[in-house]
């Protein structure tokens, strides 16, 4: 059926959003196919393990439960945590050309795996099929990228300058790795963090969010199809990450974590860690910029801040959070992104065409729809949008916010839905300044034709990367990471195998 877009008939909406387009609430047989080839239990040790506590995974699209899946006690993890550490010196001792061999089985698998791999994540976690899809693909790279790395691992050889030894520099596994990975991206932020593990030689515990479990446990299937040693990589799902995650984090047989999620989680977890001086990485919040110049290109504006803004209908760290735009072109850009942003179709991730789903539980839908209303409060425009959906489901539309004001909280907090908030400045400084006025440094964008200036920004900007003319950076040839509150360290790139690898020096004396 098609249900009437909420903003339909709003005075105060200039535009005309899409429709809600939904065709019943039950799994169909493909569907149903999908859920059911997906181990439900934990994997630990090379082997699944049914545990007599379950935990529910919704479909945020309708509310209802797809299956169940083990919910892991403390004791799990510690089992997953000895089997890891079991397969460490192993795993370690693993030629490098085989590590390699071995994710590169997987990376082809997943790509062979691509359609049902994708409708299972649409299921789960929401985001239309063509995204899921897309980050099957995007997931699998990460694959092939660290199966490359694995074989280039380098260290150094040089003679004392004092003379009478030599110094050898060489590179070994930090040992068993805790892992810990977000709902929006299910998979790739999985393989982001599995794959130099596995390539430095590290084993690992991987935890998943509670909402999207089935991507990890079905990436988790296909690697043990391709010929994982027991214990290498071992997941354990459930609904309390704080009792299952301490013990692990307060052993001494982990060395490593790795975690992408909010600011206020990870700064728990540093906590912990310091106890052990525990290696961390850390993918924490984001608070993007966007900054569009009078001179930049319009058109390729939109299209960036479409990208920036609407991947995974908003719900990520790299989201473009506050587009500020120079004002002798503010008027005509929030014109063209109200009219792209209100053709966007809305409904279930499983019906052809739909660019908007829904968010991933009712919680976000409140927080969105509270940003919005303190938005308006504090003087901003709605142009666009800015009522959530009446049900089933977690849906909220395509919303575009203008005169958005510095102290409304949207500017403070990640929106992490599909509305695009747009201020107004005047000069460069300006720009600057607003764009950095947060604790956060993850990413920013900027669009400008003159490339004197697009350098002199990006330079000028304190994030961890910038998107010059480009609203997608995310790339695993590319490292990826912020600074100040956006985190530590880095993923992807030539730099990411470095988190999973500590330096020996040795000293020979002639």
């Amino acid at each position: 059926m098609v249900v009437p877009h909420p903003t339909t008939n709003r005075a105060r909406s200039s535009v005309r959003s899409g429709a809600v387009t939904t065709t019943g609430t039950s799994l169909d047989s493909t569907e149903q196919a999908a859920i059911d080839s997906v181990p439900t239990g934990l994997f630990i040790g090379g082997a699944w393990r049914e545990g007599t506590a379950r935990m529910p995974v919704l479909d945020p699209a309708t509310g209802q439960s797809l299956c169940e899946v083990t919910d892991a006690a403390p004791e799990d993890g510690l089992a997953a945590l000895s089997a890891a550490a079991e397969a460490q010196a192993a795993w370690a001792r693993t030629p490098a050309r085989e590590r390699s061999d071995l994710l590169m089985r997987a990376h082809r698998m997943l790509l062979d795996e691509t359609e049902r791999l994708a409708l299972i994540m649409t299921l789960e976690m929401g985001k239309p099929l063509a995204e899921a899809r897309g980050e099957i693909a995007y997931a699998a790279e990460f694959f092939r990228w660290f199966a490359e790395e694995a074989v280039r691992l380098d260290g150094g050889y040089m003679p004392a300058p004092g003379g009478g030894s030599r110094f050898l520099v060489t590179r070994q596994p930090v040992g068993p790795s805790l892992l810990i990975t977000p709902w929006n991206f299910p998979m790739a932020m999985g393989t982001r963090k599995i794959g130099p593990a596995l390539a430095a030689g590290c084993t690992c515990v991987i935890k998943p969010a509670e909402q999207t479990p089935l991507s990890m446990l079905a990436l988790a299937d296909i690697l043990n199809r391709a010929g994982l040693p027991a214990g290498v990589v071992n997941v354990v799902t459930t609904t309390d990450p704080g009792a299952l995650m301490t013990p692990m984090i307060l052993d001494p047989r982990s060395r490593k974590l790795s975690f992408t999620g909010s600011t206020a989680v990870g700064k728990v977890l540093l906590e912990q860690c310091a106890r052990t001086v525990m290696r961390t990485s850390m993918e924490l919040g984001g608070n993007a910029p966007f900054l569009v110049f009078e001179d930049a290109d319009l058109d390729e504006a939109i299209e960036g801040v479409m990208a920036a803004k609407m991947r995974n209908i908003g719900q990520a760290c790299t989201a473009a959070n506050r587009i500020l735009v120079q004002r002798s072109v503010a008027e005509e850009f929030a014109r063209r992104l109200s009219e792209r942003m209100g053709a966007l179709p809305m409904g279930r991730g499983t019906e052809p065409g739909v660019v908007v789903g829904p968010l991933i539980d009712a919680d976000a839908v409140a927080k969105v729809t509270e940003l919005v209303s303190d938005a308006q409060r504090r003087g901003s425009r709605v142009v666009l949008g800015g009522t959530a959906f009446e049900g089933p489901g977690n849906f909220y539309p395509a919303t575009v916010l203008v005169d958005v004001p510095a102290d409304a909280e949207m500017c403070h907090t990640e929106i992490f839905g599909p509305v695009a908030a747009l201020s107004v400045f005047d000069t460069e400084d300006e720009a600057i300044d607003r764009a950095n006025d947060t604790p956060y440094g993850l990413v920013s964008y900027v669009y400008t034709e003159n490339l004197r200036r697009g350098l002199r920004v990006c330079e000028a900007l304190d994030t961890g990367m910038v998107g010059l003319n480009q609203g997608v950076v995310s790339n695993p040839a590319a490292p990826f990471g912020g600074v100040k509150e956006s985190g530590l360290g880095r993923e992807g790139g030539f730099t990411g195998i470095d988190e999973f690898l500590e330096t020996k020096y040795i000293g020979i004396k002639l």
